[in-house]
């Protein structure tokens, strides 16, 4: 059975998304082999080098693209796509799409079924102005922890058919397992469901609204670690983005970063 999570225990279990990747980047290790087990659980990681250049995932794109999954774009090209996951609004939604459109940047928002819930205006302007909404499960759980096919199915087609009540569109296919977790299984599941699925190749601690980072901070993280084809991974939830968004574009713009649709990763049509 699953729930429906509070806004306090939303923004506990995303925190954990991203905090995978911020011990990874801290600590310049990878927590588990390229390949991993089919029915064993992993929690995605990264592992930067010199800085600009990509990092290593703790599975390979290429291994990746087998299942089509992706953390990366075309790394020959000065392209970022830029994604956001939000499990509730925290207010700074608005500013954000404000920002984008000012910079004409097209983003994806993974959004939980308690969004949808809660912010039917936001996710009808987030489509309204060109991006895209992906599929971060109705309730946000361990998705690796589900072994059982048809419940791990019903998490993603309980978001499309709230999608699809609230907007009277259909949901993209593009999913992002909550908290970086996944195992191989989950893959081919969501694989076979149509889906792409999108991790990330950038992020930073953005996600604890009680120790939000200064706008310098944020910056000091993500530009000397942006590279081509970065998937960056941010929270809508985070005051600090939505204070530090607009130099952060205009940064990446000058140093001649152009902004893709995440559809670019596989060649997928967003709906």
């Amino acid at each position: 059975m699953f729930i429906i999570l509070g806004r306090k225990t939303v923004a506990a279990v995303l925190s954990a998304a991203v905090l995978v990747t911020a011990v990874a980047v801290s600590a310049g290790g990878i927590y588990h082999n390229a390949s991993v087990a089919a029915s064993a659980g992993a929690d995605w990681g990264l592992s930067f080098g010199t800085e600009g250049q990509p990092p290593s995932g703790n599975a390979t794109k290429q291994h990746l693209a087998e299942f089509n999954a992706h953390y990366l774009g075309d790394t020959s090209n000065k392209r970022i796509y830029l994604t956001f996951d939000a499990g509730y609004e925290n207010g700074f939604t608005p500013k954000i799409l404000d920002t984008l459109k000012k910079h004409n940047a097209k983003a994806t928002f993974f959004l939980v079924g308690n969004y949808i819930k809660t912010s039917p205006d936001l996710v009808k302007r987030m489509i309204n102005e060109g991006h895209t909404v992906g599929n971060h499960t109705f309730s946000h759980p361990d998705m690796s922890a589900i072994s059982d096919k048809a419940a791990f199915t019903e998490e993603l087609t309980k978001l499309e058919d709230l999608f699809r009540e609230t907007t009277g569109k259909e949901l993209p296919k593009f999913y992002r397992p909550p908290q970086g977790k996944y195992s191989e299984d989950n893959l081919r599941a969501a694989q076979e469901l149509g889906y792409t699925t999108v991790f990330w190749s950038l992020a930073y601690a953005d996600w604890d609204n009680d120790r939000q980072p200064t706008s310098e901070q944020a910056l000091s993280k993500l530009i000397p670690r942006t590279h081509n084809g970065a998937v960056i991974l941010l929270h809508s939830t985070s005051k600090t983005n939505s204070e530090v968004l607009d130099t952060l574009l205009s940064r990446w713009e000058e140093e001649g970063y152009s902004f893709g649709e995440i559809s670019e990763l596989s060649g997928e049509k967003t709906v």
